[in-house]
């Protein structure tokens, strides 16, 4: 991969902010830098793709693998298990991300894909609780394991190889096309749900319906694996003088950056709960909560899709001219100011009009926030082990956090009576950003920055 190295005019430039390039790129050259995008981009549309299936057919899966006499029972049992594969994300970070660290970004990001497309496959075939009994929601949550695994590094590794490839002044931008994969993949679930809704009658999603996206994500896999094959390794990893040889190796680097690590995470909190509210929740909050049609909720969800995937670029973009923090601090303030008051809004009068003004506002949040957070994270973690710590201190937030959104916002509904009360739970993650924002002056890795080349 040819790296176009830049220069410094030597001017007071914000953290991030662009400077002149010392040459500009040839067409071949600009052309492998857009294939290179879209190779190691596609894997994290599927990982998405995945993950956001689960959370839009939650009740339906509640009804085949955790049948219970209470309603309310079934769905958080099944919200629970969409959740629990976050669990592994932490534990994915370190073991695949120690693995990409010693053996290089395209590898790893092959593995993974592998294990992703194993555990989708597990929950695709499974019979229902009908058939074999308590094996079936067991075999679920182990392919639910199974994908956290994957997914624990899956984004990682995309964000880190994105930021070791992008040009200098605009790392933002091309690290902003990790999350706008995911975009596509939450437009065209959305856009396969209202297929789905209009062919099928609510007694066929049930009974079988569900399963089709999850199967055309397993159709999916073989191209994008074909895709990543193509990927070259980056010049930032062969350029390193030493790569961790062993897992106790990594941990300690890690370890020794407990600080960053956990600043770290904190900065992600914002970004993954404002996600999984806006998306994997929005078709379940749309109908339990509002009782709005399901055609409904599937157009809202596609055009928070949309709106994320226009958002991320300039989010990318308007750091690397401003720098990252400003983005960072502007975005939480304006989350705790304006999240309850818009929140109780639509709950006062739900209409699809309301749903979707109050989402894409939201949607705004996450794309300008995350547009910052992914290049800012990157360039503050240690290089020997930046796919490690990058994704443990994403895995841990969403783990913690984003992961649980729809449990605990259905949770949050049901124990308080108040429909407005997932708009306090995105103002605790914006508190918690907030906080790491301000904290992260004192605990960027000195160098990291730089050897991002």
């Amino acid at each position: 991969m040819t790296t176009v190295h830049l220069t410094d005019t030597g001017g007071s430039a914000p953290h991030g902010a662009a400077t002149p390039l010392e040459r500009e790129m040839t067409p071949a050259e600009r052309r492998a830098k857009v294939g290179a995008v879209i190779r190691v981009a596609s894997g994290n549309f599927l990982e998405m793709y995945d993950f956001i299936v689960y959370g839009y057919y939650a009740t339906y899966i509640a009804h085949t693998f955790f049948p219970s006499s209470n309603e309310f029972a079934s769905l958080m049992l099944s919200l629970m298990t969409f959740g629990v594969g976050y669990l592994m994300r932490p534990v994915g970070a370190i073991v695949l991300g120690a693995y990409i660290d010693r053996h290089g970004r395209k590898q790893g990001l092959i593995v993974t894909l592998g294990l992703m497309a194993i555990g989708t496959l597990t929950i695709a075939i499974t019979p229902g609780y009908a058939t074999i009994g308590l094996a079936a929601p067991l075999i679920v949550v182990a392919g639910r394991l199974l994908q956290g695994l994957s997914a624990g590094v899956e984004l990682g590794g995309v964000s880190v190889y994105l930021a070791e490839i992008a040009t200098k002044g605009r790392r933002g931008f091309y690290c902003s096309w990790q999350s706008a994969s995911q975009q596509i993949a939450v437009v065209f679930t959305a856009l396969l749900g209202l297929v789905l809704t209009g062919m099928m009658s609510a007694d066929q999603m049930a009974a079988w319906g569900w399963r089709v996206p999850l199967l055309i994500g397993c159709l999916i896999i073989p191209v994008i694996l074909w895709l990543r094959r193509s990927l070259q390794e980056t010049e930032a990893f062969k350029g390193m003088q030493h790569h961790p040889r062993r897992m106790g190796e990594v941990l300690r680097i890690v370890g020794e950056s407990w600080r960053v690590v956990l600043v770290g995470m904190m900065l992600v909190v914002m970004t993954t709960t404002t996600f999984y509210l806006i998306t994997a929740y929005t078709p379940t909050f749309g109908k339990q909560a509002l009782h709005l049609g399901a055609s409904q909720v599937f157009i809202v969800t596609a055009c928070v899709g949309l709106s994320n995937f226009a958002w991320l670029p300039l989010g990318g973009m308007l750091s690397d001219r401003v720098g990252r923090r400003p983005l960072l601090y502007g975005v939480t303030l304006l989350t705790l100011a304006t999240a309850y008051p818009a929140m109780t809004w639509l709950v006062a009068s739900p209409s699809f009009g309301r749903l979707l003004a109050v989402e894409l506002w939201f949607s705004f949040f996450f794309g300008i926030y995350n547009g910052a957070m992914v290049p800012f994270l990157a360039e503050i973690m240690p290089p020997r082990v930046r796919t490690a710590a990058f994704s443990f201190a994403y895995s841990l937030a969403t783990a913690l956090f984003g992961g649980f959104t729809p449990a605990i916002c259905t949770y949050l509904i049901q124990r308080t009576g108040n429909k407005a009360s997932p708009a306090l739970w995105l103002m605790t993650a914006a508190t918690i950003s907030l906080v790491g924002v301000l904290l992260s002056h004192r605990s960027a890795q000195p160098g990291a920055d730089a050897a991002l080349g």
